[in-house]
This record gives C-alpha cells, sequence and structure tokens, in this order.
C-alpha cells in the first residue's frame, strides 16, 4: 500500500502546520491572497462528498476545465479522495480539443466555470459517459445536467472519510500528451508515482527553508500538476502561484516583490523576455533569484548566456516527458553545466543511448534516448491504446522517441524528436543544433527549422524566422545565417530556404510543433492544433 496523493500532501500532524500558508496566491492583477492546507483540505472533503453523491465512483473519470484557481486544486484533491481518475485540461481548449479528451476519457463530471459553458454545451450531446457538469460560479443550477457547485458546498460536510492508503497501482491522473501525431493520447499515471515525483524535486531543486519556490507552469500541464502542485504541497514547500499569464512586466514584479530564490519556467517564457529591452531588468530587484530552471524543450545555449548575464544566476535545463511522470535527467547544483545539455540522469535513473536494434551505442554516438524501466512515476499505459504503449519499449527500456548522445563525462545532449530528424543528401542533421546557431544571431529571436520533401536532396532544410521588431530580411542576414550555420555545425546543414514569420507554433509545453510547420509549408492539413499556445 502507498498513500493517497491527497493524504500525501494534506496530512498534517500539527495542527499549527494545517493552518500555515500551503499557497501564496496571486490573481491576475497580482493581489495577494494565502491559502492554507487547512482550506485544501476542507474544500477538498466537500467536492469529495458531492461526487460520491452523484455517484462518482472508484475509477471513474472527472475531469477540471478551468483556468489555474483555487477551485481547480480543490476539486483534484476531492478526486484523489474518492479515487477517481482525475484529468486537467487547458482552459483555451476549443470544442473539438475537449471532445477527444473528454470522449477518450469517458468522463462522467466535468468542473468548470460559466464562461466555458459555450463550449461544454456544443459537445454534449456527443458525449455518452457524461451526466454532470459542475459549474463553479453559478449560484443555482441551470437544469438538470448544468449544476451549481457552490449550492452543493455550501450543504457539504466539510470532514470525509477515504482511503488514506491505497494499492500502488491506482490510477490517480490522465495525463494527455500534446498530440504530435494523430490524436492525443491520456498517459495512466498511479498514486505510487509520488515517489519519484517528490524524490526528483528534492534532489533537483534542493530546496531550503529560506527558499520560495515558483513554478509558472498550468497544472493541466505534467510540469505544473507535478512540481505546481503535488510536490511542493507534499514536501510544504513555501511557493508562490500567479493566475495569469505571461507578461514581462508582470513577471518581474513577482520576482521582486515575492522575492523568490528558486523558478521554474519555460524557454518559451525567457525567450520572450529575451525580446525585451535590457533597460527593463534593471528597473527590477532580482537580487533574491538563487536558481531558474527549465523544461519543455532544450535550452539553446544562447539563452543560457543571456539569462546568466540578465539574472546573474545559473540556468539549469532539465528533461522528462508526460509519460515519464518526473524529471529523469538535468543540469543541477554539484555538477557544472555544459549550456545545450540535458545534464546528467537522476540518481535512480539509467539513461542509455541505443541503436536502432536497441543495443547500447558508445561515446558521443547518436542514438535513441531510452531509460530503464521502473522508476515510480512512469505511465502505466495509454488509455485505451495499449498497443501504442507497447511500441514504446523495448526489453526493459522505454524508448523515449528522442534522439541524443552522451559524452565522456556522462552528459546527455539532445539531437531532436527521432521522427524530426532531416535526411538531407544523405547527412542526417537534427534541427535543434541549426537552430542554437541561428538563435545566436543578431536579430533572430525565435527559430524552427523543419525538413521538407526535396526532388535532388531527398529533404531540404527550411528555416522559419522570428526577427527583432523593424528588422527586415536581407542578402546581409542570409548570408551571416548560411556562414554561421555552414561554420559552427557542417555545410550540409545549411538551410535551403529562410521563411520569415511572426511566430512559430509551440505546444503549451513549449515545444516547437515542426508538423504544424511542414503542413503549413507544403499546404497540407496540420491535424490536430489544440495545444498550440496562443
Amino acid at each position: 500500500m502507498v498513500k493517497n496523493i491527497a493524504s500525501a500532501c494534506l496530512d498534517k500532524s500539527k495542527k499549527c502546520l494545517s493552518e500555515e500558508t500551503a499557497i501564496h496566491w496571486l490573481d491576475a492583477k497580482l493581489n495577494g491572497s494565502k491559502i492554507t492546507f487547512d482550506e485544501i483540505e476542507v474544500q477538498s472533503n466537500k467536492i469529495a462528498a458531492i461526487l460520491e453523491n452523484l455517484g462518482v465512483e472508484s475509477g471513474d473519470a472527472v475531469s477540471i476545465y478551468l483556468p489555474r484557481s483555487p477551485e481547480l486544486i480543490h476539486s483534484l484533491f476531492g478526486i484523489f479522495k474518492i479515487t477517481s481518475i482525475g484529468c486537467i485540461l487547458f482552459s483555451t481548449f476549443g470544442e473539438t480539443a475537449l471532445l477527444d479528451r473528454l470522449e477518450d476519457s469517458k468522463t462522467s463530471v466535468l468542473i468548470t466555470k460559466k464562461s466555458l459553458l459555450n463550449r461544454v454545451k456544443k459537445i454534449a450531446d456527443d458525449l455518452a459517459e457524461l451526466n454532470t457538469v459542475l459549474v463553479v460560479d453559478i449560484a443555482e443550477d441551470m437544469d438538470d445536467l448544468f449544476l451549481s457547485l457552490p449550492a452543493r458546498i455550501r450543504e457539504a460536510p466539510e470532514t470525509y472519510e477515504y482511503k488514506k492508503e491505497v494499492d500502488p497501482e491506482t490510477p490517480a491522473f490522465y495525463q494527455y500528451t500534446s498530440g504530435s501525431t494523430g490524436k492525443p493520447k491520456g498517459a495512466v499515471h498511479v498514486h505510487a508515482g509520488i515517489k519519484a515525483m517528490l524524490d526528483s524535486f528534492q534532489e533537483v531543486f534542493g530546496l531550503s527553508e529560506d527558499d520560495r519556490f515558483w513554478c509558472t507552469a498550468d497544472p493541466a500541464w505534467i510540469t505544473g500538476l507535478v512540481y505546481g502542485v503535488i510536490a511542493p504541497l507534499a514536501l510544504n514547500i513555501d511557493q508562490v502561484q500567479f493566475a495569469g499569464g505571461y507578461y514581462a512586466r508582470s513577471w518581474l514584479q513577482i520576482l521582486q516583490d515575492e522575492k523568490i530564490t528558486v523558478w521554474y519556467t519555460a524557454p518559451t517564457a525567457l525567450r520572450m523576455m529575451m525580446k525585451e529591452d535590457s533597460a527593463l531588468f534593471e528597473e527590477y530587484d532580482l537580487s533574491s533569484l538563487k536558481r531558474i530552471y527549465s523544461v519543455g524543450e532544450p535550452l539553446n545555449p544562447e539563452i543560457i548566456h543571456w539569462g546568466r548575464k540578465v539574472f546573474k544566476c545559473e540556468l539549469y535545463d532539465n528533461y522528462f516527458q508526460s509519460e515519464t511522470g518526473s524529471i529523469m535527467i538535468t543540469n543541477r547544483p554539484g555538477y557544472p553545466v555544459k549550456p545545450g545539455s540535458m545534464g546528467k540522469p537522476l540518481s535512480y535513473i539509467r539513461a542509455e543511448i541505443l541503436n536502432d536494434t536497441f543495443t547500447p551505442l558508445g561515446t558521443s554516438d547518436q542514438g535513441h534516448l531510452c531509460l530503464q524501466k521502473g522508476w515510480p512515476s512512469m505511465f502505466r499505459t495509454y488509455l485505451n491504446k495499449d498497443d501504442l504503449y507497447n511500441e514504446k519499449f523495448s526489453g526493459d527500456f522505454y524508448i523515449t522517441g528522442d534522439l541524443a548522445y552522451k559524452d565522456d563525462e556522462g552528459y546527455f545532449w539532445y539531437v531532436s524528436r527521432a521522427d524530426d530528424v532531416i535526411n538531407t543528401a544523405g547527412h542526417l542533421v537534427g534541427p535543434f543544433e541549426v537552430e542554437s546557431v541561428l538563435l545566436e544571431i543578431e536579430g533572430v529571436i525565435d527559430v524552427a527549422v523543419i525538413g521538407a520533401p526535396d526532388p535532388i536532396l531527398h529533404q531540404k532544410i527550411v528555416a522559419f524566422l522570428c526577427l527583432k521588431n523593424g528588422l527586415l530580411w536581407d542578402k546581409k542576414l542570409e548570408l551571416d545565417c548560411r556562414v554561421s550555420v555552414s561554420n559552427r555545425v557542417s555545410t550540409t546543414a545549411v538551410p535551403q530556404e529562410f521563411v520569415v514569420v511572426d511566430t512559430i507554433p509551440k505546444n503549451k509545453s513549449g515545444k516547437i510543433l515542426r508538423r504544424v510547420l511542414k503542413a503549413r509549408y507544403l499546404g497540407e492539413d496540420p491535424g490536430d492544433i489544440s495545444t498550440i499556445e496562443e
């Protein structure tokens, strides 16, 4: 038996601890409030009782379709308490994305808010399993389907008896992948996974009592759920959460006023900050910052060099996936950072580079990044897609789908997704190394590289560039790009074509959606674009 995630996070042995602040909450306008462990305990008890009265049973799916909010957190722990299965959905999802996930998970109860109801209503008739929609901000029921959560909260008991220990393999939540190919897949995670979540948090972040932590990720993303909610609450971390979106001044204000010491964010956010005038950062006192961590896509070396200069602290890139449930490979204190490297595996993780027949490769040889099975937070299957799950394993190894290599000091270096490698004139080129070089060129603020069909080369390299405001593409800038790639990577890696765009399509974890770029370039249907970050 293992602790129910709700018990691990909320059960505090001392009454004074239960009354302590669990989260320093900032709304979108930076107004602050404090959420105590006691508040989360009581409100999640009420929601657990409400769900039980609605007929929700252990193993049933309950989805949360809310922006970042206390109601989202209360609902999540209420779901854990009755051992139903939580599924947090981005509040930016439209009808198609919602339908795909609610239908696949066979969601019986959806928790949402009034402003999102129009999207839900458009698909409700197509969801055979959906029998209740709890709305967090209406006073009275609308009809038999759309019910008022506040009306039920008022009548619900403050205490709720639940199983504090559960079978380790009890499903806890579904984490849908971004759907880079085909429809999104629901990775199934279990309550036993919390051990790796906590172990990784402690090994990577190494927080002391004097630290204040801020994870910017939405809880609908595995990073925000594990390292923004579950691990900080279970470990009594002094943390801040912000309900608003990205705005450079707001974020810098939070870093300054809340005296954040350890900041966990995404490369996309750091790239957006790189666009700002350097004078902006001088307006804020960021001296509290000790370390910055980043996840979602590889940190280009240029971002690390820029971040060290601006924030005057170290930036640590780390690597994991929705499927792994927690950090696998990372840069962290105690190891020198090699800009562009993923770092080293955690102490309990065995990572290997394997060839196409899944046998080990030597140092500096590029191959499939694979992880030995057995860490507690590893996903247990893809919901309704066991065949796809089985394809992710070879013997004792989980196949991440990423290409990488390992250097002679044990650092791992990301190359690309296995299906993103470009075969141009018989040479294999990883998009990331080309992008990293182009990003260092003055005036280039974002880059994505793809391979496109070519009758002579098999695939030609096409680079999509976002330029600094007011900068025009000209022959000199093109020459700078070509020469830099030729000198730094190889002559075969020089793009055959450059395309200037306003934005690069990325999902909400910051990963470049190359298939979308490729489809747009070729005039084809890009497929599922529900997770594109607007």
